[in-house]
């Protein structure tokens, strides 16, 4: 962001070091003289320390941690510049022997006075509250499985085989069990924990298909959509990870952010590719990966796409890694130019957002029906609505969404 940056005079650069109960916050001048000795401030008293001693003038550097958008908010509006260094980048640039919280603060001022912070991009509200609302549904998903896996251990521990899916949540089935007393209370208190998580789930997955249609997602939500293996919250995923499209300036660059580019090795005459850099963001990754092998399932082109690459590689999961890459892509090239894909299906796009609007609360749908809401999305978007009206003859016959259970709209989002 040194494109950006303020241009007015900077008397004093300040680095406070972040930890769990305190802040370690020191400043020199140009000359590297201390002219704001280190002092420990706690975390509760640090905003009130914050508008009493920063003032016009300063320049601060604060490195990534768990809670570092919180101190940047109280900071950025009092000085002149605020910066956001990437924590395992300044490690590489300036790695010391000695640690401590006062050197610390003296490593993180000198790249600010010689202007080489490793800067990150610094993500509005929205995304960080979107960013924060997909965690938190990572983390149900997680305690969902965890659950989920010691019931079936429970399952294989007395040799039985489950005879149909869901099943696992069938209280009376378990109760017909010959287990002890003490196996059918952990199995109750297990079922219980189960139907709470998921009903979580379903609020946070009803709330991204809300979100999905308000500003700043939603035009950018139904581009995603038409992308074979894209569906609610895959969309959301990646918009919050992705931020601000226009941040990047090609495809290569995004490809790069994701960590789904191959490493490279070259000295002399010698050059080696190797494998994915993995150096991104893991979330954003995931989701495509995660959206390749929906859409090699599909779609003819991206299958054919992957066979051709599974000839040539002979391993599957290096195959789905390049169509995830071409998704990536294509993500870029939806989102930047606002153009509609070229091996888009229009009525798979039709059809997911007929889904979406049966998903929806009849107050956010503001009274409208399912077909004119998902039309409504769909000409607000700027991509054609036509292949609405032929929805009612292609339709297979029992998979109309008004009739689809809930537990379809949960797999499908």
């Amino acid at each position: 962001m040194k494109g950006t940056e303020d241009t007015r005079q900077i008397e004093r650069y300040i680095a406070p070091d972040i930890h769990k109960e305190y802040v370690l916050a020191g400043g020199q001048n140009a000359k590297q003289e201390w002219v704001m000795p280190p002092r420990r401030i706690s975390m509760a008293k640090f905003r009130e320390w914050a508008s009493a001693n920063l003032q016009e003038g300063d320049a601060v550097v604060i490195e990534t941690t768990t809670n570092v958008w919180d101190i940047y908010d109280s900071v950025a509006p009092l000085v002149t510049r605020t910066v956001v260094a990437h924590a395992g980048a300044v490690r590489q640039i300036a790695e010391a022997r000695v640690k401590t919280d006062k050197e610390d603060v003296k490593r993180l001022i000198r790249l600010l006075i010689a202007d080489i912070v490793p800067e990150v991009w610094v993500p509005p509200v929205e995304v960080r509250e979107l960013r924060g609302l997909i965690s938190y549904r990572n983390r149900l998903v997680k305690t969902s499985t965890m659950i989920r896996n010691r019931l079936q251990s429970l399952l294989h521990r007395h040799n039985i085989l489950l005879c149909r899916k869901g099943a696992l949540q069938d209280a009376a089935r378990w109760q017909a069990q010959q287990m002890s007393g003490l196996e059918k209370m952990q199995i109750q208190q297990e079922l219980v924990l189960l139907e709470e998580i998921d009903k979580h789930k379903a609020e946070v997955d009803a709330e991204l298909g809300r979100q999905c249609l308000r500003e700043p997602w939603g035009k950018q939500a139904v581009r995603l959509l038409q992308l074979p293996g894209f569906g609610v919250v895959m969309s959301m995923i990646v918009l919050s990870a992705i931020g601000d499209i226009q941040r990047f300036a090609s495809a290569k660059h995004l490809v790069g952010y994701a960590g789904l580019g191959a490493g490279v090795h070259e000295s002399g005459k010698e050059h080696i590719e190797k494998r994915i850099t993995k150096s991104g963001r893991k979330e954003l990754r995931w989701a495509l990966v995660e959206a390749a092998w929906q859409a090699i399932r599909i779609s003819p082109y991206w299958k054919e796409q992957y066979e051709k690459y599974l000839r040539r590689m002979r391993r599957p999961n290096q195959a789905i890694v390049v169509i995830a890459r071409k998704l990536l892509v294509a993500v870029w090239h939806v989102l930047t130019k606002e153009e509609t894909d070229i091996h888009a299906s229009e009525e798979d796009l039709a059809y997911k957002m007929l889904v979406l609007a049966w998903g929806l609360d009849e107050n956010v749908r503001t009274g409208l029906t399912y077909k004119q809401f998902a039309k409504y999305a769909l000409m607000n978007s700027a991509l054609r609505p036509t292949s609405l009206a032929l929805y009612a003859g292609m339709c297979p016959e029992g998979s109309h969404p008004e009739r689809k259970s809930r537990h379809a709209w949960r797999n499908w989002a």
